[in-house]
């Protein structure tokens, strides 16, 4: 992060999801006030290629770890794909302890470095839910994993679980996130290319406001008379906008549509964009129907 904001000239400067340390990939940035839009970006579903490898286990749930086990059993082509089918969905699963979860205010692998990691302290299981998995390859000794997984998934805790569900331990021995949300490596920028290019050229590979968070519906400002408005707090009002927001009707409506009414507010995000078509903010349902409340305004 230091070496990309010195690079680009900026004071600002994060990232949409951690990525190990032996990991290679998509990591997109927000710069400026694109900060803002952090947590809805890292909220996105994650793609990734792994490699695991089986036959031992380690304290990182990676290559790089300590051995902890080892096995010379390994499993048939037959037993992995049954195994992989039961990690497919929605389940619980547990962070390796060297993860970067957050444990009473302090980081879980700096508690456990230190061995202060008690069992009670250690990072709980949470819901995840894997939309893809497949097995691209296998030579025995390991295998190639692709996979669409929602945020907050941990790749090692899941090599860590087959190999158990294959009882002979595995660990995860390379890792590639090939998608982050709407971003490929088809958009990516090689970090040697962040650090060596002048920053004009890296200003033409920014990826303006209005191309972020294309799955969210959207709706237009009228003029900059509203654009002011919403800065100032107020709520935007159907005749506000190109086109007012078509909020559903019935309750059935809003419950198997992606618009609901406006007590079901919390699971609506809207894009609010300016009379040039840019985003400007995301708002909320208020409770007055057909109008919206500014939540994330981008100054």
């Amino acid at each position: 992060m230091t070496l990309a904001r010195r690079a680009l000239g900026v004071s600002r400067i994060g990232h949409t999801g951690t990525l190990d340390p032996m990991a290679t990939g998509v990591l997109p940035l927000v710069i400026g006030r694109a900060t803002r839009l952090a947590q809805f970006l890292t909220a996105s579903d994650k793609t990734y290629e792994a490699t695991v490898a089986f036959g031992r286990t380690t304290d990182t749930l990676d290559a790089s770890g300590k051995v902890v086990t080892t096995c010379d059993r390994r499993p048939t082509r037959d037993q992995l794909a049954l195994a992989v089918e039961t990690f497919r969905g929605i389940f619980d699963q547990t962070p390796p302890v060297f993860s970067a979860k957050n444990i009473d205010g302090a980081r879980s692998y700096d508690l456990a470095r230190r061995g202060k990691l008690t069992p009670e302290a250690r990072p709980k299981a949470v819901s995840v839910n894997v939309k893809r998995l497949e097995v691209l390859s296998f030579d025995g000794d390991s295998a190639r994993l692709e996979m669409q997984v929602t945020a907050g998934f941990y790749v090692r805790s899941l090599a860590h679980d087959l190999g158990a569900a294959l009882e002979c331990g595995a660990v995860l021995a390379a890792l590639r996130r090939t998608q982050s949300g709407e971003f490929g490596l088809d958009r990516a920028v090689p970090l040697a290319d962040v650090l060596q290019s002048p920053r004009e050229s890296l200003a033409e590979r920014l990826i303006p406001f209005r191309g972020l968070l294309p799955e969210l519906p959207s709706v237009t400002l009228r003029s900059a008379t509203q654009l002011e408005r919403l800065k100032n707090g107020v709520e935007i009002a159907p005749s506000d906008l190109v086109v007012p927001f078509p909020f559903p009707q019935s309750p059935s409506e809003a419950e198997t549509t992606a618009d609901a009414p406006p007590e079901a507010a919390p699971r609506i995000i809207i894009r609010l964009l300016g009379p040039d078509g840019d985003l400007v903010g995301l708002s909320k349902p208020s409770k007055n129907l057909g109008h919206l409340h500014g939540w994330v305004v981008l100054g």
